[in-house]
């Protein structure tokens, strides 16, 4: 017995998670507190060979006080968000106990506890660094406390979108209509595995931090724009209606053109704000003009553009076009310097350009204004990781590595 409680001294979790892109936008909520949108929304989950958080968690009879170390760096974790997930995983767990904190459980629910977390991307870009740190964070702490069942509603809890990266695949983030949000959830509309041949491209046009967050700006968006209410009753629930069928038939001519759509009626509720907010710039407009002169050539939709609360762009397309739209934005955006680590991910074959495509497509050339392309695909949702070398946190509850 007295081994098995020095066992229970010191538990430590790790788990990753991905970023998802939504396809049909989450903007506004009806409820801040409790993080509950005015429109359902629908996600593309992408790889975490490519995108990820780590997150290791770990709670110890010897910690003084809770920890959160952000990428290396120590972090407040008094943060409301955070916060309101421990405080509902820990309620989960209690309840899963019968209501006692004190029996013989896996853990004991009044150990203090630490949290690491690091990101292999660029954080508050606009690469839905929140979605999946949140979805990291609950998965850790699910599995530190024996916790099962449906975590997409204490995701949600830490930011909306991370609902969305409790699992893989297409997901909806279904708006629910109770207001205590117990049927505001995440559910899988297919698996990661029902469209192996859907790529996605993403541009990264700077890693800097955005200048309207999105909590400010939606709130802003939902006091002040007309649109935006229209858009919530009238436009989103047949696109995701129609949403769903592209996706069930894998038809990606439909799909593509209803993504870039969406993109675009998102950022005019932007502009409809007042003040309006401006999440895309000169080089996001650039890039949707390309994406368009591409198509045009072809004569169908290829190439998908999709942009969230940021200038970064995602492009979806199809395995077979990869080559070529890579080049052509190799060829729009010839890199500065970095021409080796300029695509970056799943590899991408060489390709040859026709002249009438480049004469047609590649109109003005603007060097060094893309940073690079990471080239990715769907993937699975939230990951236990078994091996203990992984783990973010030492024996002694504190950071392995400064990163």
């Amino acid at each position: 017995a007295a081994a098995m409680a020095e066992e229970r001294a010191l538990a430590m979790v790790t788990c990753t998670a991905p970023v998802n892109i939504a396809v049909i936008k989450y903007w506004g909520k009806r409820d801040d507190d409790l993080i509950l949108p005015i429109n359902s929304s629908l996600s593309v989950t992408l790889h975490q060979d490519q995108l990820k958080t780590t997150t290791t968690a770990s709670a110890s009879r010897d910690f003084v006080e809770d920890r959160l170390w952000l990428n290396g760096e120590e972090a407040d974790v008094g943060h409301p968000r955070l916060q309101a997930c421990l405080r509902e995983v820990r309620r989960l767990a209690r309840k899963r106990r019968g209501g006692s904190a004190e029996d013989a459980a896996p853990l004991n629910l009044s150990y203090k506890i630490h949290i690491a977390t690091e990101n292999n991307f660029p954080t508050a870009a606009g690469l839905a660094s929140s979605a999946a740190g949140y979805a990291c964070l609950v998965s850790a702490l699910a599995r530190l406390y024996g916790v099962e069942g449906e975590l997409s509603e204490v995701a949600r809890r830490g930011s909306g979108s991370a609902c969305r990266s409790m699992l893989g695949g297409f997901v909806e983030w279904q708006r629910g209509e109770r207001p205590d949000g117990r049927d505001s959830l995440a559910h899988q509309v297919a698996p990661e595995t029902h469209w192996p041949e859907l790529r996605v491209l993403i541009l990264v046009v700077s890693g800097k931090k955005k200048q309207v967050g999105s909590t400010a700006g939606m709130q802003t968006s939902v006091d002040t724009s007309p649109l935006l209410k229209h858009r919530a009753e009238v436009v989103v629930p047949e696109r995701l209606a129609l949403m769903m069928r592209h996706i069930r038939d894998r038809d990606f001519e439909g799909f593509g053109q209803l993504t870039m759509q969406d993109s675009n009626q998102f950022h005019a509720t932007c502009l409809d704000t007042f003040p309006p907010i401006f999440y895309l710039n000169d080089l996001s407009r650039h890039i949707i003009s390309l994406a368009h002169r591409f198509n045009a050539h072809h004569g169908r939709t290829k190439v998908a553009y999709t942009f969230d609360a940021g200038p970064n762009a995602v492009i979806f397309t199809l395995a077979d076009t990869v080559a070529e739209f890579v080049e052509v934005v190799r060829r729009s955006f010839p890199p500065a310097t970095n021409g080796d680590q300029f695509v970056r991910g799943l590899p991408v074959g060489s390709v040859s350009l026709p002249e009438e495509l480049l004469t047609a497509v590649v109109t003005e050339p603007v060097p060094g204004a893309i940073q690079y392309i990471l080239h990715t695909k769907p993937g699975p949702g939230p990951q236990l990781v078994d091996d203990s070398s992984q783990h973010l946190l030492g024996a002694d509850g504190l950071p392995r590595r400064c990163s």
